[in-house]
């Protein structure tokens, strides 16, 4: 994987954020291609529980500064960086007061989901490929993790489909068993249409619970990987039947040969 640019986009990554299965491989993934002399990005939200003194966060000024439209509403964007102590990875985080500001990631301290989860998954997607563009940089694969970043695929097959930077580019999403309770606000998708996404690319979303939004993100997927070993036997069948290449679980001790060779035989 040499020199090949790998941008991975995550809800979750250590050491920024507690462990767990997403967190810990959007870690792991990233430094074994970085192992490998590959040329990698990480991107995640700068939610409010993150310590930016303590991982030296620092805003980038100029790629601050511009508004992504979220409903119809102006939505200043706001990108700090960071690098991974002793591996020269630098991190992105997407951040803007009215989304990542609260001292939690996805609920409130009473374990209810933020009633405004969908808006902030549709803000990180927009904020990560602007970004991108802003740096100019060209990834080869653009890895997906967790849930919040979920709507990346979507919006880089229709929103973005016309950005030339991105022309070779292919998705890969992997699919984690980590969901969430019940749906989040039953208008995402009319907020997902607002910018011109068809309704039948997006009809999964009329009922946005855990499931259907990853569905409706493998099919915007170039490629699949089951992550966790206990995914739901519904997930699983959708994914081996989508007509999507995909990798079947592979286990912590070997997901480097399995992901490297998945990469290069069936994604590249």
């Amino acid at each position: 994987m040499k020199d090949k640019r790998i941008l991975y986009v995550s809800s979750e990554v250590v050491p920024y954020l507690a462990e767990n299965e997403v967190s810990l491989m959007s870690y792991d993934v990233p430094k074994m291609i970085n192992d490998q002399g590959g040329q990698i990005r990480i991107f995640m939200p700068r939610y409010g529980n993150i310590n930016e003194r303590r991982h030296q966060l620092h805003e980038v000024i100029r790629l601050s500064g511009m508004n992504l439209v979220v409903n119809d509403l102006d939505m200043p964007l706001i990108i700090k960086v960071a690098s991974i102590p002793k591996e020269r990875i630098q991190v992105y985080f997407i951040d803007n007061d009215e989304y990542f500001k609260r001292k939690a990631t996805f609920a409130d301290e009473e374990g209810v989901m933020y009633p405004d989860n969908d808006e902030r998954a549709i803000f990180f997607a927009k904020g990560v490929v602007e970004t991108v563009k802003k740096l100019n940089w060209v990834p080869d694969i653009i890895h997906v993790h967790g849930w919040m970043a979920a709507m990346l695929p979507i919006y880089m097959k229709h929103f973005y489909k016309n950005e030339a930077l991105f022309s070779e580019t292919k998705i890969v999403t992997s699919v984690y068993s980590q969901s969430f309770e019940g749906t989040l606000d039953v208008e995402m998708i009319n907020k997902v249409k607002f910018d011109g996404i068809p309704d039948e690319a997006i009809a999964d979303l009329a009922i946005p619970d855990y499931e259907n939004i990853i569905k409706a993100t493998v099919m915007h997927s170039d490629a699949v990987i089951i992550a966790s070993e206990n995914l739901s036997s519904s997930l699983t069948k959708f994914i081996e039947s989508s007509g999507k290449p995909f990798l079947p679980f592979t286990p912590k001790d070997k997901f480097a040969e399995a992901y490297t060779n998945f990469y290069k035989n069936e994604v590249l």
